[in-house]
């Protein structure tokens, strides 16, 4: 990235800026919002049938956009210190990435059991090994997809000379919001099926 006119960075810090950039994408955001609820509502067969998935739907739905907020947040401060290239060959990209997938095979994995703890109290009980199989590969898929989201979204916002941090965690945390729902629902039919 070359050295930037201080008068040009500062006008892109204007409200009337921010507000055009963000409008018709917040617009957009807000349409397809409304596919997950429409999504549940066609589902709502399957989740009555099985009340524990129930309580993995609004932290599915919360995790996904939060590990795509968190890689966007990274790749946005090395875009901004010009360090990061979109290089396949990027070791700290890489690093970043395994890093994701960790965080989310810990924290789905957990989820999978407070689940299955919960079920226990408040629902017909699920298996263990099918709530943990729902709860884990749902959750490493919506993380897969919330890592190319991620980049994806903070690359072409940089190409389409936007800041990556107006646009890219609105995107992924909305986006990820509808294929969490997808992704959880699909997986919990191929395994209860």
């Amino acid at each position: 990235m070359g050295a930037t006119d201080p008068d040009e960075s500062v006008n892109t810090w204007s409200i009337r800026s921010i507000v055009a950039t963000m409008f018709p994408i917040l617009i957009a955001l807000s349409i397809l919002e409304m596919g997950s609820g429409y999504v549940l509502e066609e589902l709502e067969e399957t989740y009555l049938a099985n009340p524990t998935l129930l309580v993995l739907v609004p932290v599915m739905i919360g995790m996904g956009g939060n590990l795509g907020a968190i890689l966007s947040s990274r790749l946005s401060t090395r875009l901004h210190l010009g360090l990061l290239e979109f290089d396949p060959r990027d070791e700290v990209l890489w690093t970043n990435v395994v890093a994701i997938f960790g965080l989310a095979a810990t924290i789905f994995t957990a989820l999978g059991i407070v689940a299955w703890l919960v079920g226990q109290f408040i629902a017909e009980p699920m298996a263990l090994v099918d709530l943990m199989l729902i709860s884990v590969v749902s959750g490493m898929v919506l993380a897969g997809l919330a890592i190319v989201l991620s980049v994806l979204a903070t690359y072409v916002s940089y190409k389409q000379g936007l800041d990556p941090d107006d646009t890219t965690i609105p995107i992924v945390t909305n986006v990820c919001d509808i294929l969490g729902v997808i992704v959880l629902s699909g997986v919990a039919i191929v395994v209860l099926n």
